[in-house]
């Protein structure tokens, strides 16, 4: 196995000065693809079921584009609307902020293992919170 070592010094208070010595880069670099895999898991086509604030329902679908290791573009098309935010992912976590209709919104997914994305949503100064699940299309 290839082990890498990279020391460093660091000042600390007093003027002490401590010798910081990392014994396997690897790890941390696989660390990092897998994180960057993990983020790109979510762009795709989903379909979409929800609730608005007044509780009546809507569908429609819904496209993440990832843009970085941890980010992404949303575009939802609903009730004949279509709404764009920008999205961040932490492990099975997925908020996004978007504007419908002139106005800003927050959504909160929780990711499931089967890749369904199950959230709640508001907009800016309006009562109440919605729902919104997105279930991955099928690619037939």
């Amino acid at each position: 196995m290839d082990q890498r070592r990279l020391s460093f010094r660091v000042r600390v208070l007093g003027g002490l000065t401590i010798k910081i010595i990392t014994v396997c880069l690897a790890p941390l670099a696989a660390l990092a693809f897998i994180s960057a895999a993990h983020a790109a898991d979510v762009g795709g086509h989903y379909t979409v079921e929800g609730t608005n604030l007044d509780r009546s329902a809507y569908s429609g679908t819904a496209d993440i584009t990832v843009s970085s290791n941890s980010t992404c573009r949303i575009v939802w098309h609903t009730g004949g609307t279509n709404s764009n935010g920008i999205c961040m992912r932490d492990n099975d976590m997925l908020v996004a902020a978007y504007v419908l209709n002139g106005e800003v919104g927050l959504v909160a997914y929780k990711i499931k293992d089967d890749g369904t994305l199950d959230g709640i949503w508001t907009m800016a100064d309006k009562n109440g919170a919605g729902t919104d699940v997105l279930t991955p299309a099928s690619s037939e």
